[in-house]
């Protein structure tokens, strides 16, 4: 289902019933993607929707946050996953298990993710925003890391190793925007075994990990 037939029932006149900040990302994706981010206020937004300005800001506190709604939910995602991970499972086995795990989407959902994810690579405004959620993520992987390790979550390796697999992970998302040739997980893959080995030669076997060279 298109963006414009998920979120065409919030365009009509009046408060829809079941206002959510669901319905709200899915309408402003629309208009950030018809008129561009910094076109589109608050106002229309809120209108789009049938719900006040007042409304809208009782579920985001820009219209920046608004695209980093699904975001921030994995970071929740990744924090429940390793809670779950078995405790023989290596370390950074199981940061990739679990960062790919998070990242599976269905063929239906892929348009909009690229659809966000171009946005806020190309929004100035967005890419200004963008610093405590990236924090966020990467203190969920940090903490998994310190946790582990038995030490403290501002240790030198715990820090290294979510700041590390933060970076992996975003040059994966860029790649994966840009080349569309391959899912998001397997961008994952090779970016996040890489980086275990030491972005060695014995990291980059497989025919999945040369296609995307």
């Amino acid at each position: 289902m298109s963006l414009e037939e998920q979120s065409g029932n919030g365009a009509r006149r009046g408060r829809p019933p079941g206002t959510s900040a669901r319905a709200l990302e899915l309408i402003a994706l629309r208009l950030f993607t018809e008129q561009g981010f910094d076109e589109t206020t608050v106002e229309q937004i809120a209108a789009a929707a049938g719900v006040s300005r007042r409304t809208f800001f009782r579920y985001f506190d820009s219209k920046a946050a608004v695209l980093w709604h699904d975001f921030d939910g994995e970071v929740d995602a990744l924090r429940d996953a390793f809670e779950r991970v078995p405790a023989d499972v290596p370390l950074m086995d199981a940061i990739r298990n679990v960062v790919v795990g998070v990242n599976r989407y269905r063929a239906e959902d892929v348009p909009e993710l690229r659809t966000r994810m171009n946005l806020i690579g190309s929004v100035p405004a967005l890419q200004a925003s963008a610093a405590p959620h990236y924090d966020a993520w990467e203190r969920a992987v940090g903490d998994f890391a310190a946790a582990r390790r038995g030490e403290s979550t501002d240790a030198l390796i715990p820090l290294a190793i979510g700041r590390t697999t933060l970076a992996a992970c975003r040059a994966a998302y860029d790649q994966w925007v840009v080349r569309a040739d391959a899912d998001l997980t397997v961008y994952l893959e090779a970016a996040l075994r890489s980086l275990a080995a030491g972005f060695g030669e014995s990291a980059t076997s497989g025919n999945s990990v040369r296609a995307l060279r």
